[in-house]
């Protein structure tokens, strides 16, 4: 590794662990600080924690190496993401934060699906909890595949040793810091990311000759890739499309809804949200396309298209810029991991322990039993990613589609219409989860393959779901009265 990249990433991971102290010392004394920072969130840290816990390795790896491989047909995910992500600022965000803090101020997503639906059996609770700690530890496991990727590709260090480095920083701060030191350093990370995703595509852009030259070389080796629907049919471009469906239901990015001042400033950060993401998805859907051009001008072996970032980064910039830029994907994959390490420590500290095991634990108690159920999330995580061959882009669809139509219908529908019920959100939770893992894993095709291979799970997933809580709500019984005039008293909250 050049002298130039170590002083980068070294300043970088001071920085993020600085933050990681800070935090601790000022937000950490009670479990609401520690879990969702007293709600106290500015709408630039809000919008950008949830942009970039949003958008992880796959921002930077995945994303190019599509577009890499598959031309500009790689941009329908960008462009359902993007359509996902402001309806979910405009529908979700003013609503969840003003019925969260209203249904005696939940903190977590089980905890506010239960008291939403005034739910005694606590079923409801258990099972978003389930699905949050087993999603949430496979999608952790992808951050830290990317990680793991990076310090191999980039650095040609082990393979394994970039897991526990990547897994290590982030347990760290996030450990100590809590949701206020993920927050902020998601902010930081979310202005490296913004940063690199314009430099290196103009550098590269420029090396290849500009617009002509980038369309004469990409022409040359398959007129197919400038065009936007090569190869894809119908139903291709709407599982390219569903990403944007998975929105509603990702608890690391509804949770800085929650956490966010007021509602009065949830515009103010949406307009902020959605300009970085034009910006950062544009910068990495050409980031691989135009990667395409110069290893093709220059005669570049490129072995897997998902580090196309990182080859660029290191030819076309100087060692000290090029640890910079490659402190961006550390910056992407860091903020992800710590919002999901985070999120399931939560469900776990929130969820099981202070409801099953210790109700009468005591404020500092739980901050621990949190900070200890971080480190044991990170581990099962990193076991997981043990395997130098997983494809992070793969890992990150499966995760993605189960909270989606796990949890995307139930929220849309608990903060839009008042008729719906506790079973109808129970019934069609576990209609959508059981939909998504029977699409990825039984072989009821030929050659035993799945059905994910006809469309994208996430789909049939969030149809099942929405479809079952809508029909179970119908046909059950009226929610009570108190439950009514909650979501009432929500909405005239959120419209005062």
């Amino acid at each position: 590794m050049e002298t130039g990249q170590i002083v980068s990433l070294s300043l970088y991971f001071v920085l993020m662990l600085g933050i990681g102290l800070y935090a601790w010392r000022t937000s950490t004394d009670d479990v609401s600080g520690y879990m969702l920072g007293g709600r106290k969130l500015s709408p630039a840290v809000a919008s950008l924690s949830a942009g970039a816990s949003d958008m992880s390795g796959w921002m930077l790896l995945g994303l190019p190496g599509a577009m890499y491989v598959s031309g500009l047909s790689a941009s329908w995910i960008a462009i359902g993401l993007f359509i996902g992500a402001l309806v979910n600022w405009i529908v979700v965000a003013p609503r969840l934060r003003v019925h969260t803090e209203v249904a005696s101020d939940a903190i977590t997503i089980p905890d506010y699906f239960e008291k939403r639906f005034e739910d005694k059996s606590r079923m409801l609770r258990v099972i978003s909890s389930i699905v949050i700690v087993i999603f949430f530890t496979l999608y952790t496991s992808s951050g830290v595949v990317a990680g793991g990727k990076l310090f191999e590709s980039a650095f040609g260090a082990d393979y394994a040793l970039g897991l526990w480095i990547t897994a290590g920083v982030v347990v760290v701060y996030t450990l100590f810091g809590g949701f206020l030191a993920v927050s902020m350093t998601d902010f930081v990370q979310g202005c490296i990311m913004f940063v690199a995703l314009i430099l290196v595509p103009v550098v590269a852009l420029t090396d290849v000759g500009g617009i002509a030259g980038l369309q004469t070389t990409l022409t040359g080796v398959d007129p197919g890739l400038l065009d936007l629907f090569g190869g894809m049919t119908l139903v291709s471009i709407i599982s390219a499309m569903a990403w944007g469906l998975g929105y509603f239901g990702q608890p690391h990015i509804i949770v800085r809804f929650m956490a966010i001042r007021s509602v009065v400033d949830v515009p103010r950060a949406r307009n902020i949200g959605m300009s970085w993401m034009a910006v950062t998805l544009i910068g990495a859907l050409s980031t691989g396309l135009i990667g395409l051009a110069y290893a093709t001008e220059n005669g570049l072996t490129v072995e897997d298209p998902e580090t196309i970032f990182i080859l660029l980064s290191q030819i076309l910039f100087h060692p000290l810029i090029a640890g910079f830029l490659l402190a961006a994907i550390l910056a992407a994959i860091m903020s992800t991991i710590s919002s999901q390490l985070l999120v399931s420590s939560s469900s776990l500290t929130e969820d099981f322990y202070r409801i099953y095991l210790r109700k009468e634990a005591s404020q500092t108690e739980l901050v621990t039993i949190g900070r200890l159920s971080v480190v044991a999330v990170s581990l099962v995580a990193i076991a997981l990613a043990y395997n130098p061959e997983s494809n992070v882009l793969g890992l990150v669809a499966n995760a993605w589609a189960g909270f989606g139509a796990a949890f995307g219908p139930i929220i849309l529908l608990s903060l839009t219409w008042d008729r719906m019920t506790r079973n109808g959100a129970l019934a069609g939770m576990i209609a959508g989860a059981a939909t998504v893992l029977f699409w990825i894993y039984a072989p009821v095709l030929a050659e035993s393959a799945t059905l994910s291979s006809l469309i994208y799970e996430i789909v049939p997933g969030f149809i099942v779901c929405g479809a079952v809580a809508i029909l179970v709500s119908l046909f059950g019984r009226e929610p009570a009265d108190s439950i009514t005039e909650t979501f009432e008293q929500a909405r005239v909250a959120r419209t005062a």
